[in-house]
């Protein structure tokens, strides 16, 4: 009877996982469609492309050496990873196959490559950016993933990020930060006396339905995170965390909502958008641990906070079409901060230690390669493809052939 019941919560478990990784693939559809929402008409196609390639390379990568370096025969509390190859065998004493771990695992790596597609859209070459896809999926990410989920000095030193507000969305925001300072900012972005000109995207019917797809991914980001659902605790703990998922973006989208309108006198869709995924990003860090109350505060914060700061990178000259950098940079970095207000046995210093690590090694490891392939192919397109628009220029095919602007 106990063998039975003890295989009954191992496929449980694996079934839970499963889903929770089918939830947050459905998050690829999410990012593609907020992007393609996000940009004019003539780099649709061409942002779709990235969106769902950059998805495969990020299977195959993780496949062959990410999961590996990131979790197979490394040194717990140390620094450099085993470096090996596949996905290693099944523990004797594992809770959920290792097949159904590594799936959820890998669908969180091409989450933190989408960050990196917003964020450079419409001037990026194509193959630079899928050539970088290879290096961060493979190795930046399962480094990094290494140092804090695989065991490794970061977590021994306290730093705690539940589902990834610094090691999935963070470390995206930081290597997408490096090529957005390389690439420079699109063509007519801004004017040589300061001005700021907004580029407005073709599709918010697109953009809307991707950041709800996201809403619903997350619930698998973070619900999944716990790993088990097969008895009362871990099946209550997996209630509370959606519920403050769901408050905290909620909480977002109404914060965004009301400093547009208090600013600008109008009802901004993109900053209300944005407000919902900032909320999710801040909440990502600790969903199991706060109130309801205080996931609602968390969220409210971040809606507010990534306004202003999407308003500051572009006072900073700083291009990003998505608002990826606010987004999942700087409330990434928020929702860390704010860990110790609820979770015991954490503190201020030891998540700003964290996310400092985090974002310096994705930043300058990422700008490494950058530069290599900035040196040798070039990131970006020409000028006159750039005004033609990049579907026509990388893919030959257009989104919207009937009226491209």
């Amino acid at each position: 009877m106990e063998n039975t019941v003890i295989e009954l919560r191992f496929a449980l478990d694996t079934f839970y996982f499963l889903i929770s990784g089918v939830l947050v693939m459905w998050m690829a559809a999410g990012f593609a469609m907020l992007e393609a929402g996000l940009v004019r008409s003539k780099n649709t196609t061409e942002i779709l492309t990235k969106n769902i390639v950059l998805y495969a390379i990020a299977c195959i990568m993780f496949l062959l050496v990410g999961y590996n370096i990131m979790y197979v025969d490394n040194i717990a509390g140390g620094w450099l990873p085993s470096f090996g190859g596949l996905i290693g065998t099944q523990a004797a004493d594992a809770n959920h196959s290792l097949e159904s771990d590594f799936f959820f695992q890998v669908v969180f790596v091409a989450t933190a490559m989408s960050i990196v597609s917003g964020a450079v859209a419409e001037r990026m070459k194509l193959w630079a950016f899928l050539i970088f896809s290879v290096f961060l999926t493979g190795f930046i990410y399962p480094i990094e993933g290494y140092w804090t989920w695989g065991g490794g000095f970061l977590t021994e030193a306290g730093f705690s990020d539940f589902a990834g507000s610094g090691i999935v969305h963070m470390a995206g925001a930081a290597a997408a930060l490096s090529a957005v300072i390389l690439l420079g900012a699109r063509k007519g972005k801004y004017g040589k006396d300061g001005s700021i000109h907004p580029i407005p995207g073709s599709n918010m019917p697109l953009a809307t339905l991707g950041t709800l797809i996201l809403w619903m991914g997350w619930f698998g980001f973070n619900g999944g995170s716990q790993l088990l659902i097969s008895d009362a605790e871990n099946a209550t703990a997996v209630g509370l965390i959606f519920v403050n998922t769901n408050t905290a973006a909620a909480a977002g989208a109404i914060a965004a909502l009301l400093v547009s309108k208090l600013k600008w006198g109008k009802a901004d869709l993109t900053m209300v958008l944005n407000g919902a995924l900032a909320g999710l990003v801040a909440i990502t860090a600790a969903p199991d641990s706060p109130s309801p109350l205080l996931a609602t505060a968390i969220g409210l914060i971040a809606g507010i906070i990534v306004v202003y700061s999407i308003i500051t990178f572009d006072k900073l000259k700083l291009d990003d079409p998505v608002g990826a950098l606010s987004v999942h940079g700087v409330c990434g970095l928020f929702g860390l901060l704010v860990v110790p207000l609820s979770k015991e046995g954490t503190t201020f210093a030891g998540q700003l230690y964290g996310a400092a690590v985090i974002f310096g090694f994705v930043f300058v490891a990422s700008w490494i390669v950058w530069a290599v392939i900035k040196a040798t192919m070039g990131i970006r397109v020409t000028a006159e493809e750039e005004e033609t628009g990049m579907d026509l220029h990388d893919c030959g095919v257009e989104a919207y052939p009937e009226f491209t602007d």
